[in-house]
């Protein structure tokens, strides 16, 4: 019975992994409108068979946007892990920031999430609530570096924290809009290069 259990919990976890992706790419494509029959065609699935796992289409809508933005936070820092350099952090957070190209699903998505944010409440807190834990993230990077003497900030950890994370909004959403002249390396550089001004470090060069 004990094994049975845990195989079904995998699979539910399995099922509610796919449909959550599927919740997203049908966002991407259709936008924060999306409908029920526009998820269905990317999860492979019927309409039924997706509410028998989410009555509430909204719910569905809502816990797909909060695990995409989990790649701007958790993800991360995730990525930071084992590396003990304040700058070689600092360049890291910056560089991963950004969208990969303009076919990138997962920021799409956030800019789709942007336009409706003042029409929907949900939304609105998604968004905050990202915009305020990134913030958060960039000032740990920048006490710590100055703590150790790496950094000398050239104004407080927030406001610096806010304008990073401001940079990456901004330069991410000219990426997605086609801007010929930004892509992911050129809005990287022009970050780092507000970082080093603001860290009086001439911060590690990208790695890519």
């Amino acid at each position: 019975m004990a094994k049975s259990t845990g195989r079904e919990s995998r699979q539910k976890s399995a099922k509610r992994a796919d449909l959550l992706e599927a919740a997203q790419r049908a966002m991407a494509e259709h936008g924060t409108a999306v409908r029920l029959n526009q998820v269905a065609e990317h999860a492979g699935m019927t309409s039924g068979a997706i509410l028998y796992h989410y009555p509430d289409l909204q719910d569905l809508l809502v816990d797909a946007n909060r695990a995409g933005m989990e790649r701007f936070y958790t993800e991360r820092l995730a990525a930071l892990e084992g590396i003990s350099d304040p700058a070689e952090r600092l360049t890291v957070t910056i560089t991963s920031g950004l969208p990969l190209g303009q076919e990138d699903e997962e920021v799409r998505l956030l800019c789709a999430l942007g336009g409706e944010a003042a029409r929907n409440t949900i939304y609105a807190v998604l968004l905050t609530a990202l915009f305020d834990r990134q913030v958060a993230m960039y000032q740990t990077l920048l006490d710590t570096g100055a703590l150790q003497g790496v950094f000398k900030l050239a104004a407080d950890s927030l406001t610096i924290a806010r304008n990073l994370v401001a940079l990456e909004d901004a330069y991410g959403y000219r990426i997605m809009a086609s801007h010929p002249t930004l892509d992911h390396e050129v809005a990287a550089q022009l970050i780092l290069d507000y970082a080093r001004l603001a860290t009086n470090h001439p911060l590690p060069v990208e790695n890519t």
